[in-house]
């Protein structure tokens, strides 16, 4: 029961809820994973290349250090999408499908180059986060609701 006003009293708990209150969905938790294992990688290749160019193993010192500068700041970014998709925010879809795409891309290239180890891991997060995004449940959760019109 709520009070005259139709306002909620202090004690009472909302029946309708909030975006917040429905929970995630299932699949919508787990792009947000794959989408921080995708963050993580990023940032490792990030040291890798930090470390190499440390060292002097980098074509130029310049360039060892851009593409770790640039590494880093991916991975920032992609890990911010990631917390976007664990909030359920409706932002974070475009850029986690569009992060599926390239990391796709970059498998694909990674196995052409017999660098099985690593593009198999990456077609697998890029698959399984494609799938992800894209169930009913994460769409109904990440795309505003349709006008169903007067």
């Amino acid at each position: 029961m709520g009070s005259r006003s139709g306002g909620r009293a202090s004690g009472q708990a909302s029946v309708a809820g909030d975006a917040s209150d429905q929970g995630r969905p299932l699949s919508v938790s787990l792009a947000a994973v794959v989408q921080a294992a995708e963050a993580a990688g990023v940032l490792a290749a990030a040291v890798y290349a930090g470390v190499a160019a440390a060292q002097g193993k980098s074509y130029q010192s310049s360039s060892g250090i851009a593409l770790t500068i640039i590494g880093a700041g991916t991975a920032v970014v992609l890990a911010l999408v990631a917390t976007g998709l664990a909030r359920v925010r409706r932002w974070s879809r475009t850029p986690a499908l569009l992060t599926q795409l390239f990391v796709g891309i970059v498998g694909i290239y990674l196995v052409q180059g017999h660098r099985f180890w690593l593009g198999i891991p990456a077609l697998a997060l890029a698959v399984a986060g494609l799938a992800l995004l894209l169930m009913p449940p994460s769409l109904r959760a990440l795309t505003f609701p349709a006008n169903d019109g007067p």
